[in-house]
């Protein structure tokens, strides 16, 4: 497990909101939305037992209904597979790591499905702070590069291509990162 340190602890009282009080630039919902500004800081990981599937170049790399959502002030849901509903000879992990606050660092994964490489596919969090234990080694992708779906429905990514959000009919921003929520 990793261990809070200073510099965690500033980064992660940076952020304004917080899921208490949605800002005035945030869309309201319907009954059947969700306003990724009501989602709370810290990130919280909610069960979901909806049909998730992820495909590369028309191969199923993962596909499950037990996955979990982190849902984090701002963003739209990341999905986040357990590792037995992957095709791990489908992914190779990188050297490539990030880091959150929150969660803990990650490894990055190329998928690779017939002789095609795609850089950046996947993430995994193999060390983490002691809130996110139940991530550790669970994998999620990033829909601006590789297909995934919710029951079917195609999932679209987090507009900017650092974040991995989940953007499906109900979720509703903006999202972090759009103009506008630079002050979040």
């Amino acid at each position: 497990m990793l261990r809070l340190t200073p510099e965690i602890e500033a980064a992660r009282k940076r952020y304004r909101y917080r899921g208490d009080a949605r800002p005035d630039f945030a869309h309201a919902e319907a009954a059947h939305e969700e306003s990724v500004w009501d989602y709370p800081r810290p990130p919280i990981i909610v069960p979901d037992v909806r049909l998730v599937q992820v495909f590369a170049e028309g191969s199923v790399i993962a596909d499950s209904r037990d996955s979990v959502r982190v849902l984090e002030t701002g963003s739209p849901p990341t999905f986040y597979l357990p590792p037995d509903d992957v095709e791990w000879d489908a992914l190779a992990a990188t050297a490539a790591r990030t880091t959150c606050e929150w969660k803990g660092v990650a490894t990055a994964y190329d998928v690779l499905v017939d002789g095609e490489r795609i850089e950046g596919a996947a993430w995994s969090y193999h060390d983490v702070f002691a809130d996110y234990k139940d991530l550790l080694g669970w994998v999620a992708f990033h829909p601006g590069k590789v297909s995934c779906f919710v029951e079917r429905e195609t999932v679209y990514p987090q507009p900017g291509g650092y974040y991995g959000g989940w953007v499906t009919r109900e979720i509703i921003g903006p999202f972090k990162g759009a103009p506008g929520t630079e002050d979040w």
